[in-house]
């Protein structure tokens, strides 16, 4: 995928992707993509953060623009589509697991455990 062209405000690395990735929505978008099985938009709509259906069609525009994420056609009357994470997306894991493990240790957050799939609280709280 070429290169999205963008004229960054800066030549940090950190701003610069916190102009594509921070913002209060683009990550739990990310993350609900990455480890709660949600790929349509309804499904993505529906997360516990109610996230207004606006907001959600631009951070998947602009994730898709950043070669983050994919959409497919599944249904063509009316066209519905399925959205999933690129490789350049799932690049991203190791953030999600970094901020999700400061949340949990220091803003008493549960903690996703991707493997098991859910939830967990660590034996040590």
């Amino acid at each position: 995928m070429p290169e999205q062209q963008h004229d960054f405000r800066s030549r940090c690395s950190i701003a610069r992707s916190l102009e594509i990735l921070g913002d209060k929505w683009t990550l739990l978008v990310v993350r609900d993509l990455m480890w709660h099985g949600k790929h349509t938009f309804q499904e993505l709509q529906g997360s516990e953060e109610k996230m207004p259906t606006n907001l959600l069609s631009q951070r998947l525009k602009r994730l898709m623009e950043w070669g983050a994420v994919r959409r497919e056609a599944y249904q063509d009357r009316p066209v519905r589509y399925r959205y999933d994470l690129t490789e350049r997306g799932k690049e991203l894991e190791p953030i999600l697991l970094q901020i999700m493990g400061w949340g949990h240790a220091h803003l008493g957050g549960g903690r996703y455990d991707p493997v098991q799939g859910r939830t967990v609280v660590d034996s040590d709280d």
